[in-house]
Order: structure tokens, then C-alpha cells, then sequence
């Protein structure tokens, strides 16, 4: 549900692992080599680095780097709407393109507040958990601040587009259409497709196959997965079909994806 984990004291294996929880790696001394799906990262001292439910990532070096990584499942943060909205606003851990390294230096809140957490789940205090929410709820703030004095601009999707991501990232194997997940979500598919070009500028279709593709790399580039295994367990019942569609999205047939990608 929720773990702090000061990383002076981790086992920092090679080993390449993928949890359903989101993961906030912040760094208060040295620096952190990382991979997360198959991109090289390096957070250095004051940085944070946010990774996604489901991506694949491993710790690469961090022999001389201080720091703590937080770990929480979307249920224990996403309480309502605001919750979720808060956990993607600007981004922070809703990955189109690739994860982002973030200066947060002059917050030092937000090393303030990864303490006090560690030390609540050491001792859990009366309300502890309730406490931790707030206090992630801060650090996210923080991190949002830190990113707007950078200079960016303020992305926030609305509740029901993170819904949408969400439940599609947890059916890859059913191959469903926006159909379903309108249905499922309460709402309509004129109404997914207008909150997709809002937030994405894709159609809600666009959006459910730049997911599948993305996990088939996943799956090709760490699971090692053939290309039939890699068909069946996103759902498509002809491989040969998949291979149209990754070629179709990725201009590389799923084989020259694996000789060129997977080592």
C-alpha cells in the first residue's frame, strides 16, 4: 500500500522489476544511475524522478547517493477526483513520451516531508496514514511548483481522461474498444474522444493503441516474450494481425524491433 525506503539502506540489485504501485525516487546526496523502461536516467542530488504503475525499472548505481524512494498504490493516494487529478497533474506520473528528472532543490519541504513519512511508518503514530496522504499530497505540490518556476506549463487533465488511462493500463490483455470503457466509466465515447484531443491531442482509439504499444515493448525488451506470446497477452488472437499493427505504429516489424532493441 504505501513504503518508504531510505536508499542507504537498500539492496540496490541489477535487477529489473515492475510493481502496481507509483514510485517517487528522490535523491538528497550523490547521484542515481537508473533504467526505466529501457531509457537511461541520472537523478542527481536534489532530484526527483516519478515512475509509473507498471513500468519496468531497475536501480543501476547508487553506492554513494542518500536519498529515500517512496512507493504507493493508487488506491491509497486516489481517495476522489482531486487525488487523482493531483497524482498527473503536469505529468508528475502519466508518462506519453519518457520519464523526467526534476530540480527540486529549492524545496526543501519535500525532503522534509520523505523523512517524516519514513519515520511515521517506523512508529505509526495515531492516524498515520492519514498523515502520510497529506504529506505526499504536499510533496506532489512541491514537485508541481518546483516545475512551474522552471518554466513549464501547467497541464491538468481532468479526473474521468485518468480514469480512462487507468483502466486501460489494467485490461492489455482484453484488447477492448472505447466502447467498453465509456460504458464502464459512465460516460460516452464522444466525450473520451473530446477529453483525449484536449489532453493528448489523440482520439480515445490513439490513445488505447499508443498503451498497447508501449506495453508490447515492454514485454519484448524485459520479458523476452516471442512475438505470438507478446500478441496473446495483449489480446489479439492472430499474431500476424499484431505484427501489422506494432509495424503499423512503430514503422518496425515487432522481429526488428527485437534484433535492433532487445539485447
Amino acid at each position: 500500500m504505501i513504503e518508504a525506503i531510505p536508499i542507504n539502506s537498500r539492496d540496490f540489485s541489477t535487477k529489473e522489476r515492475r510493481i502496481k504501485k507509483h514510485v517517487l525516487v528522490w535523491c538528497s546526496e550523490g547521484k542515481i544511475a537508473m533504467e526505466i523502461d529501457g531509457l537511461s536516467f541520472t537523478i542527481p542530488s536534489g532530484h526527483v524522478i516519478t515512475i509509473t504503475s507498471g513500468q519496468f525499472h531497475k536501480f543501476e548505481e547508487a553506492t554513494s547517493a542518500k536519498g529515500i524512494i517512496l512507493q504507493f498504490t493508487y488506491d491509497f493516494f486516489c481517495k476522489d477526483d482531486r487525488d487523482i487529478e493531483l497524482i498527473f497533474c503536469n505529468g508528475l506520473f502519466c508518462h506519453f513520451d519518457k520519464n523526467e528528472v526534476i530540480d527540486v532543490s529549492r524545496n526543501p519541504s519535500i525532503g522534509n516531508h520523505m523523512e517524516n513519512i519514513v519515520n511515521e511508518l517506523l512508529t505509526k503514530p495515531y492516524q498515520y496514514l492519514t498523515s502520510i496522504h497529506s504529506r505526499i499530497e504536499l510533496i506532489l505540490i512541491e514537485i508541481n511548483r518546483a516545475k512551474i518556476q522552471q518554466g513549464d506549463e501547467i497541464w491538468k487533465p481532468e479526473a474521468l481522461f485518468l480514469k480512462f488511462l487507468e483502466s486501460v493500463r489494467g485490461n492489455f490483455q482484453h484488447s477492448l474498444p472505447v466502447k467498453h470503457y465509456a460504458e464502464k466509466l459512465q460516460t460516452t465515447e464522444l466525450r473520451l474522444n473530446e477529453l483525449s484531443k484536449q489532453h493528448a491531442g489523440k482520439t480515445a482509439q490513439q490513445i488505447i493503441h499508443g498503451l498497447i504499444v508501449s506495453e508490447a515493448k515492454r514485454l519484448f525488451y524485459y520479458e523476452r516474450l516471442s512475438v505470438k506470446e507478446t500478441a496473446y497477452t495483449l489480446g489479439f488472437k492472430d499474431p500476424f494481425y499484431f505484427s501489422n499493427f506494432f509495424k503499423r505504429h512503430t514503422d518496425l516489424s515487432p522481429q526488428l524491433f527485437k534484433e535492433q532493441v532487445v539485447k
